[in-house]
């Protein structure tokens, strides 16, 4: 199926599911400058993967989810996600489109604390969420997937920390496609204020092998001023599932935002993870692993950019490409002229297991300052064919030496994962994918 320049809604239908779920006017504005622009602008800037036959308007849009009264009616590839070292006290599970489990601690509510769906937080906090909704983050005219998003912007979760308010305990979200056509155009803006921390754990889970959908998703992060925010996703959406996956974080003075991202979709799969390093001492760390199989393709951009005075960026990505499959893995590191002291590292290598396999790690250093330190390392290539020699000759089955490279390949980023629910959660994944 080629791209098409139409999606299978219209004014009429955006209007009438925004007046369906009471959003305030403001919000039904940005919906249809996106419908408008979605069939003016260019597709996402893909140099190297060819995305023309790639489904994006195949679905379906609004799609209902039940709610859950207990643990127990979940099925277990979504319980296994659940946090055991905790209460789940702090957890929204959306399910299609809907919420069908949610909570957040009584000591958080009292702290000022927000957690809840983006709809709700439209009507109960329109003015947070308006002053940073696809404003200094993710632009609506970006591209037409972000034209569309907001057209089509069907879930989404609101997460506000105020200022010196510290969250000990890892809140959590869990995204399940469960119906095998359901779309996600889903939205997660996240803002830390001034002096405090929290550590924000996603999971985007479907099961829909044969049934072509579509996933679009845009996360919003502000960081600011001497803030912390950790931000861990596992993305394991299904072969049907082709994704657009737009994760943009702005980071203040002396704050921190780090990344810990395992991109293990089965599907066709753009993702770009884009840190703006606006204050002085701001820090970033973004770590990703992937695994590819099958035939599928994707195209990963890992791009820190440093305006503020001895920010420091620092960029590791590790791939693992089986059969057929292909995957790009860019890491950009740009200095901006007056970011000087600044330092932008950065990492990727991909290892191929197979002879149809396809990677290519390309590491870009633009620098517009002179009193900056900047480095990169990339290297693509295939398992030694030695390590494989030595695990058999000491009994070790082709199949189990495989698994164990992987592992070895792969644990340098995870272990560096400060999140260790999605530590445990991509070694899971990892290990399903290569069995």
């Amino acid at each position: 199926m080629a791209v098409e320049t139409q999606l299978p809604y219209d004014k009429q239908y955006i209007t009438e599911y925004s007046d369906k779920r009471n959003e305030p006017n403001w919000f039904k504005d940005i919906r249809l400058k996106g419908l408008e622009l979605s069939e003016e602008l260019p597709m996402p800037v893909v140099k190297k993967t060819r995305i023309r036959n790639w489904n994006f308007t195949n679905f379906k849009h609004d799609v209902a989810g039940e709610k859950i009264s207990s643990f127990d009616e979940l099925p277990e590839r979504i319980r296994a996600l659940l946090d055991e070292d905790s209460d789940n006290n702090n957890l929204i599970i959306v399910r299609n489109n809907d919420v069908a489990y949610a909570s957040l601690e009584d000591s958080l509510k009292d702290q000022g604390v927000i957690f809840t769906d983006i709809f709700t937080a439209m009507n109960e906090h329109s003015d947070l969420v308006q002053k940073h909704f696809m404003q200094e983050g993710v632009k609506v005219d970006e591209n037409k997937m972000t034209a569309r998003h907001a057209a089509l912007l069907n879930s989404g979760i609101f997460l506000y920390v105020p200022k010196k308010v510290v969250v000990e305990q890892p809140i959590q979200v869990i995204f399940w496609q469960e119906d095998q056509e359901a779309a996600f155009f889903n939205h997660v803006l996240l803002v830390a204020e001034e002096q405090s921390e929290v550590t924000y754990v996603e999971n985007y889970v479907s099961e829909n092998d044969e049934e072509e959908t579509v996933a679009n998703i845009v996360s919003e992060v502000f960081a600011h001023d001497a803030s912390k925010v950790s931000y861990g996703a596992v993305d394991h959406f299904a072969k049907g599932t082709t994704s657009y996956v737009n994760r943009r974080g702005t980071v203040g003075r002396d704050a921190t935002l780090e990344w810990a991202l395992g991109q293990m979709n089965d599907g066709n799969t753009i993702s770009e993870n884009i840190t703006n390093l606006m204050g002085e001492n701001a820090l970033s760390h973004a770590k990703a692993v992937s695994v590819g199989r099958g035939n599928q393709a994707q195209d990963f951009t890992a791009n820190i950019r440093h305006f503020g005075k001895a920010s420091e960026g620092y960029i590791l990505q590790h791939g693992v490409m089986k059969d057929q499959s292909s995957a790009i893995f860019n890491g950009i590191g740009k200095i901006e002229h007056g970011a000087s002291k600044s330092n932008a590292e950065q990492e990727s290598r991909v290892l191929m297991l197979s002879e149809g396999a396809r990677g290519d790690a390309n590491p870009i250093l633009l620098i517009d300052e002179d009193d900056v330190t900047a480095g990169h390392a990339a290297s693509v290539g295939r398992v030694d064919p030695l390590q494989l020699f030595y695990l058999m000759s000491r009994g070790i089955s082709q199949h189990e030496a495989e698994r164990l490279v992987i592992h070895g390949f792969l644990d340098p980023v995870v272990r560096e994962i400060p999140i260790k629910t999605v530590q445990k959660q991509l070694r899971e994944v990892i290990e399903g994918k290569v069995n």
